[in-house]
């Protein structure tokens, strides 16, 4: 369970609760923060240890350091995994081994990042509205 919460960047708030990780979740999960939330799903989905991992927008309430960094640990413990993430958020699926861009439900591109960014006009749309130039190389 540590281990897990490490991974998805819980373990320090958790910590900070009176009862560390004996401490109770409200239902609904009222009693933490969005993000919180978040990363509590998130390490539940880790600590079964699955052999594929999927994540639908599991990523959008979180800052974008603590994204940043949960991506890191997760790369770094899921490298026999599946890993699937829905995401929104260009920054949250920059270094994916393969990206898969919708619209309108059809797929427009398949690629890296790199190669999305010469070769989907929608990706690069997307992509320059929320990064800058500098930051998408």
């Amino acid at each position: 369970m540590k281990w897990a919460a490490e991974i998805a960047q819980s373990s320090e708030f958790i910590d900070k609760k009176d009862k560390g990780y004996d401490s109770e979740i409200a239902q609904g999960g009222s009693n933490v923060s969005g993000g919180q939330k978040q990363r509590l799903s998130i390490a539940r989905a880790i600590a079964i240890n699955p052999e594929i991992l999927i994540f639908d927008d599991s990523f959008s309430a979180l800052d974008f350091k603590t994204d940043a960094k949960l991506r890191e640990e997760l790369a770094k413990n899921t490298e026999n995994k599946t890993v699937i993430i829905v995401a929104q958020r260009i920054s949250t699926v920059l270094n994916a081994d393969q990206i898969i861009v919708l619209d309108e439900g059809k797929i427009v591109g398949i690629g890296t990042h790199k190669e999305l960014i010469e070769n989907c006009e929608k990706y690069k749309q997307i992509a320059l509205s929320q990064l800058s130039e500098d930051e998408l190389k």
